[in-house]
């Protein structure tokens, strides 16, 4: 057998390589020039697709809109686990009328942007109303995983001003509340627009019933885990073992039986989250629950975000004007028209008003509902998709990840109690 050359260079191994490079020097680099300025997710996927241009040689990831299941696969477990931490990072639930921006924000900003990515896919992309609806749907949740920086702290932190709250518990629930209106282009796509056929369905199975069979099952089991880790048996109880390994656990556990019975799992978690939180609300082991899987969820961001840079060169070649004029009208327009819209008179001041108006990052939710439509149906516009959707991740990261901090300082007297303070540092739109 020929013996191989020492130093030869595997490609795999390349990749390896250049991806720790580039989530290194991601958190790394801003700190020469800020200590504020969050910019690490538009940095890793910019890296990813410097990386993909200057060393073609390396081993290529699958194209999402020719192979969509690797990515669904990755991109549903960094948002389920995204997803439990929020709901894990809120300390209390009371009193219910601090809810009132955050169902307003799902209530009404949410269905207002929807409708209007969906009329500018329509009037300016020129695509079906399937795909239309389906772009509404996609780019319309907060990512729970990117905003991370406008989130109230972890657990027995404390750091609950309105501003972080809102965004929080938005971010947490509205992935799920999106799959109502992915099913609904989903149910246009193959029956055409005639409601007749349809609406019954979709009310009854898509919007009621799996909406609450996601919350129910949510709550059902966190209580269960509550008990199995802080009461049974009382004596050696698990939370004392310090294992945050049950965190993931019961995150699978929750997510899969929920969506076994057609239930929304990505409610489910986030109900879980909350409702785990409130039992030995002062034990310590929530502490080390939520940062389990705020690690798991830094790894697979990081991971993904670099991965969405290598093929970022393939997914603009269909780029268009149009694409670019939609996205910015989404992100400059049309989020903060409609929070600003759906937050009207509920006594929230001015600069937090502006603040949760526009902080509604896209990100890796937005990867995921693509790749599960795809997934499930062919899609006319499905390249037109993919490119508009890429770069609204994109454009968002940046403009959202350099003022983040600037907006957070502002959005409050930091003399005041419960002012918003700058947040340690994370994956996402977090500090550099």
């Amino acid at each position: 057998m020929q013996d191989e050359p020492f130093f030869g260079l595997s490609p795999y191994h390349v990749a390896l390589a250049v991806l720790g490079l580039a989530i290194i020097l991601a958190r790394w680099l801003p700190r020469l020039v800020s200590r504020r300025e969050p910019a690490a997710a538009p940095l890793m996927i910019l890296f990813g697709a410097g990386a993909a241009l200057l060393l073609p040689e390396l081993p290529s990831l699958p194209d999402p809109r020719d192979a969509p299941g690797p990515w669904e696969l990755v991109s549903e477990l960094t948002v389920i686990v995204a997803l439990f931490g929020a709901g894990m990072r809120i300390d209390e639930l009371r009193p219910w009328r601090r809810w009132t921006p955050t169902l307003r924000m799902l209530g009404i900003a949410m269905p207002l942007t929807i409708l209007a990515v969906a009329v500018l896919g329509v009037q300016l992309a020129g695509m079906t109303l399937a795909g239309a609806i389906l772009l509404g749907a996609v780019l319309s949740p907060t990512d729970p995983v990117l905003a991370g920086d406008v989130q109230v702290g972890p657990p027995q932190e404390g750091e609950e001003h309105p501003v972080r709250f809102t965004l929080t518990t938005e971010a947490a629930l509205n992935d799920g509340l999106a799959f109502p209106f992915v099913y609904l282009g989903l149910l246009v796509a193959a029956q055409g627009f005639a409601p007749q056929n349809w609406a019954a369905h979709w009310i009854g199975l898509d919007l009621v019933y799996r909406i609450a069979v996601g919350a129910g099952m949510g709550w059902i089991g966190g209580r269960a885990l509550g008990h199995v880790l802080f009461r049974l048996p009382r004596e050696a109880a698990l939370a004392e073992t310090g294992s945050g390994v049950i965190a993931l656990a019961g995150i699978l556990l929750c997510y899969g039986t929920t969506e076994l019975v057609e239930g929304y799992g990505f409610i489910a978690v986030a109900v879980l989250g909350l409702t785990l939180r409130r039992i030995e609300e002062d034990h310590h082991y929530h502490r080390r629950l939520h940062d389990f899987s705020e690690s798991i969820e830094h790894a697979l961001t990081a991971a993904l975000l670099v991965a969405l840079g290598t093929v970022l060169p393939r997914l603009f070649i269909d780029l268009t004007w149009t694409h670019v004029t939609i996205a910015l009208v989404l992100l400059l327009v049309v989020r903060p028209l409609s929070g600003w819209v759906a937050l009207a008179g509920c006594g929230m001041g001015g600069r937090d008003r502006a603040i949760v108006s526009v902080y509604g990052v896209r990100g890796i939710g937005s990867i995921y509902y693509l790749c599960y439509a795809g997934s499930h149906m062919e899609f006319v516009d499905e390249a037109s998709l993919w490119s508009l959707v890429a770069l609204v991740i994109l454009a968002s990261t940046l403009l959202h990840g350099f003022s983040v901090g600037w907006a957070m300082l502002h959005a409050s007297d930091p003399q005041e109690p419960g002012a918003a303070t700058p947040r340690r540092a994370g994956p996402g739109l977090r500090q550099g």
